[in-house]
């Protein structure tokens, strides 16, 4: 018997069993109780300014419930129960389904990796203990609420969205010095607001004693999170910088996707179920759908004040201060993308080395060229662009080819296709959101 079926049989199930909140020194600590009976109980919990909390009302539970119900994911995967009972709140069958197609889906990497195999249907039983209560709630929102991740990608955003500063606010879970620096740069050191999410400690030592563990859906947690804290400060919008690029699967062939929860899919998905269920004014969109990483390295390389200070390397934001650390997926990915519009002194002045020189690199490259089983498990470009771009730094370095460029060069056609002139005109954009959009790319075309 395989670890996923022994631990299914032996913790049969997992309960969702309330949540509560409370002030303590001026903020408002959240907190979730999770349990899987005969092993453990989890209380992971988060912390909010006080101050956001002037609308704290019955409406805003349903929405703390939903944020409970993206959080026991982490803690379920430890032994993937086939039961799941929901004490803490109430959800009806389509309910359910919405939520098994997100649990499924992004847990896609995490059943791959770990040779898991089964279907949405029956990975998963949830049943609800409480009742249904209607829940009217009277709401006009005004303004936009944008996500910071510390990328290229929502520094793009804040850019293209400097003429609406005035209803702008950044809003950033778990801040680093990289997140706040480039709020900063952005102009809105003091317009952004932030959330602590503390996990519980059991989680990690179940994971050091060799539960399930693997990739989560985090972005789905951020969509019921930014929700949530939209709501408490009467926005209207809340605007993603997700690209067209996270659509691609990374096991191709197979709906196994490491960015399930930031594609459109999942971002129709969640705008039909919050209008279903919330039925306020709140739309959530990614202003960058229309593009491609390519496409929105190109307009970051016009952005040189965050260029020292935008990191994106999942290995290096374990130390602080948050670094590259030049031997990754990501760190390769980004230098790639940026490779055709910097030119080699100012790539260097961002990674402190020259990535295409790096022999060590090498199978990484295979994947991100899709050359390999997999693309890999990170944030990164399609297959075709992140080709497209190789193909334009060989181009731009000539007969001077740094190790990687001359084994593309040696073993892979060109691609002389012009992918910076694509536009996906399949997305959630408002006129005047799309209108501004195309404005930057003018505008950086003609700079």
């Amino acid at each position: 018997m395989n670890k996923y079926d022994e631990l299914r049989l032996k913790y049969p199930t997992f309960v969702f069993e309330k949540y509560d909140y409370k002030i303590i020194d001026n903020k408002i600590k959240i907190t979730f109780y999770f349990s899987i009976p005969g092993l453990t109980e989890f209380s992971p919990s988060y912390e909010i300014d006080r101050k956001y909390f002037e609308k704290l009302d019955s409406f805003a539970e349903v929405l703390i419930f939903h944020i409970g119900m993206i959080e026991l994911i982490s803690y379920w995967k430890a032994t993937c129960s086939p039961k799941v009972i929901i004490k803490a709140g109430y959800l009806d069958e389509n309910q359910i389904n919405w939520f098994k197609k997100l649990y499924f889906y992004g847990l896609g990497e995490l059943f791959y990796r770990n040779s898991i195999t089964n279907t949405e249907e029956d990975f998963m039983d949830i049943t609800c203990e409480k009742v249904y209560e209607n829940i009217n709630c009277n709401y006009e929102g005004k303004g936009n609420l944008i996500p910071i991740g510390g990328g290229k990608d929502s520094c793009v955003t804040m850019e293209i969205l400097k003429s609406e500063y005035d209803d702008n606010d950044c809003f950033i879970i778990n801040p680093k010095t990289v997140t706040l620096d480039c709020a900063n740069i952005g102009g809105y050191k003091e317009k952004t607001i932030t959330v602590k999410r503390i996990l519980d400690s059991k989680l990690i030592e179940l994971n050091k004693q060799g539960f399930i563990n693997g990739h989560t859906p985090f972005s789905s947690l951020v969509a019921f999170v930014s929700y949530f804290m939209a709501y408490l400060n009467n926005k209207k919008y809340i605007i993603l910088s997700n690209e067209a690029s996270a659509n691609e699967e990374t096991v191709i062939g197979l709906k196994v996707n490491h960015q399930y929860s930031k594609t459109f899919e999942f971002e129709n998905d969640f705008n039909n179920y919050t209008k279903k269920y919330f039925n306020i004014d709140i739309k959530y969109f990614s202003l960058l759908r229309p593009l491609s990483e390519l496409q929105i390295g190109f307009l970051f390389s016009k952005y040189n004040q965050y260029h020292k200070t935008f990191r994106s390397c999942n290995v290096g934001s374990k130390y602080d201060p948050w670094i590259w650390c030049c031997n990754c997926p990501k760190c390769l990915f980004v230098y790639i993308i940026l490779s055709p519009f910097l030119d080699k002194k100012e790539l260097l002045d961002i990674f402190n080395e020259d990535l295409f020189s790096k022999k060590e690199l090498l199978d990484t490259f295979i994947e991100l060229i899709g050359d390999a089983k997999t693309k890999p498990f990170e944030c990164v470009g399609t297959i075709k662009e992140v080709r497209y771009a190789t193909t334009l730094a060989i181009k731009k370095y000539e007969k001077n080819l740094p190790f990687l460029l001359k084994y593309y060069k040696d073993n892979y056609e060109l691609v002389e296709e012009d992918l910076l002139e694509e536009y996906n005109a399949t997305n959630n954009l408002e006129n005047k959101f799309e209108s501004l959009l195309k404005e930057e790319i003018n505008a950086s075309r003609n700079n």
